[in-house]
């Protein structure tokens, strides 16, 4: 009896030891690495003057509303030497969702950027690294922002990637990152902007109504390729709307490579008309579905043939709907050609003549290597960034990225199809008048068609005052429209205008 009541308490010490060991490891794995800001003195030359600059390049502790630690946040900020705290600032972003920051960063807003073969593929490293002297850095001190899972930005203690990865955890952390880097830096009194690209318009949307309802206004925001209604990205069954968002952009895509029988030389001339025809004729002819007869079909074809240069029965066979990767691959499948979907004026080679779908996108593969190589150079030799730490330039390389597309304000069909945050922006843009928001588009960009933003803008059901602090640019170029020297500088020039003339001539850099 003693012999099993012995046996009886080693195993339940063992046992202990076991469940406390286990415990210890857990609360290990739980163990916070500590955030790692590197600073370096960097300048740009803008307009014949110097600026210098100092750089943090890093992660910051990011804590949640009950102050506890839920990620080390990566940033890349440039603040002027000796400038006034009610000096602009600007925090921006790329989209995805799951993108980093570096395109923006070396496209166009850092201190230096890499210069591309525009509409050509730019060959193996190395790569230029040159003086950006279209930054905006002299009239706004800049802060680049990686979402968690993207960059050096990692959760910690209790957090998980899942906390962050989805619509409106990602409009909280952003916002929260936002709130504590100005109280941090004591920026809270500066003029505030927003940038974001892509899904990172859509990303704005939220962001700029997240802060307002938390006490903090900003003065502008700027979105650079947008969308706010994600049925303008989807050809959903049954749905005709996003047919009718991309035509104007294959058509402006057919006059780009000269495919339309006497074409007029301005682009904005013929888009007037292909606007009209859209509104006119196009979008009816596609509601009456199967009840359009094969008389009207037919005139209907013929003018979707002489704006896109794609053959009236070709239209006749895809019942008057081409998706966005089956016209990549037939407008110029006869010369054995692919077009981009970021930048329509890219062309590469098409491997699969008889495919319905393009396979690659010609932009992508075209800038990608640049942009990549030369902005980890840039990191970790530039900026000082431990090589230690690894740059992830997409949170879809990591295992189990999956995004929540559940839209506080949306539910109702369960289906992202139906997510927008456009109505996210209308409130926050009526509860504050003064409020003003940029919009650039590309009109080569069959990623975030530019007619899509259209329809979301005038569905917001804004008042005439407020609408008209939406102010909307176009670039002859792409979703990435810095890569086009021209508009590069109208970048430059819209976005200067809009930061200096919002912010007016009291706090005006």
């Amino acid at each position: 009896m003693k012999q099993f009541v012995l046996l009886f308490l080693v195993f339940t010490i063992n046992v202990q030891l076991v469940i406390a060991q286990q415990e210890q490891a857990k609360q290990a794995s739980k163990e916070i690495p500590p955030a790692e800001i590197s600073t370096t003195k960097q300048s740009v030359t803008i307009n014949g003057k110097t600026i210098n600059l100092t750089a943090q390049s890093g992660t910051m502790r990011l804590r949640d509303e009950n102050n506890k630690p839920i990620a080390n946040f990566g940033f890349t900020s440039y603040i002027k030497e000796g400038s006034s705290t009610k000096r602009p600032i600007l925090f921006a972003y790329n989209g995805g969702p799951g993108s980093s920051s570096f395109w923006l960063h070396m496209g166009v807003l850092g201190p230096k950027r890499i210069p591309v073969n525009d509409t050509g593929f730019t060959p193996a490293a190395p790569y230029s690294l040159v003086n950006n002297e279209y930054s905006l850095l002299d009239i706004a001190d800049l802060v680049m922002i990686d979402p968690v899972g993207t960059g050096l930005s990692i959760p910690v203690g209790d957090a998980a990637f899942e906390d962050f990865w989805g619509v409106d955890q990602d409009i909280r952390s952003i916002s929260l990152f936002i709130t504590q880097y100005l109280i941090e830096h004591d920026r809270m009194n500066s003029p505030k902007f927003l940038l974001g690209e892509s899904y990172g318009t859509f990303r704005n949307a939220g962001v700029m109504d997240k802060l307002l309802s938390q006490g903090i206004a900003l003065n502008g925001i700027i979105m650079v390729s947008a969308v706010f209604d994600v049925r303008s990205l989807m050809f959903p069954v049954g749905e005709d709307i996003p047919y009718i968002y991309h035509f104007p952009t294959y058509a402006a895509t057919a006059w780009y490579h000269n495919k339309i029988n006497n074409q007029p030389e301005s682009l904005e001339t013929f888009l007037s008309e292909v606007r009209s025809f859209t509104e006119d004729e196009y979008a009816p002819a596609l509601f009456q579905g199967d009840q359009l007869d094969e008389e009207a079909k037919l005139q209907v074809a013929e003018k979707l043939e002489q704006y896109t240069a794609v053959d009236a029965d070709r239209w006749i066979k895809a019942d008057l709907r081409f998706k966005a990767s089956e016209f990549f691959q037939e407008l110029m499948r006869d010369e054995g050609k692919t077009i981009g979907r970021l930048d329509s004026r890219f062309t590469g080679i098409n491997q699969d003549p008889i495919s319905q779908n393009a396979n690659h996108d010609p932009q992508s593969y075209a800038i990608s290597p640049a942009y990549i190589q030369g902005f980890l150079q840039y990191l970790h030799k530039d900026l000082g960034v431990s090589k230690d730490l690894v740059y992830s330039v997409t949170a879809g390389r990591r295992e189990g990225f999956k995004w929540d597309w559940k839209h506080k304000g949306n539910e109702g069909w369960g289906s992202h199809i139906s997510i927008n945050t456009g109505p996210d922006m209308a409130r926050a843009m009526s509860r504050d008048p003064n409020m003003k928001v940029l919009i650039l588009n590309g009109y080569y960009d069959i990623a975030t068609v530019f007619y899509g933003v259209e329809h979301s803008i005038n569905h917001l059901g804004l008042a005439p005052d407020i609408k008209d602090n939406i102010i909307m640019k176009y670039y002859e170029a792409g979703h990435m429209m810095y890569t086009h020297m021209p508009s590069l500088k109208k970048f430059k020039k819209d976005v200067s205008e809009f930061i200096t003339e919002t912010c007016g001539p009291v706090t005006r850099p």
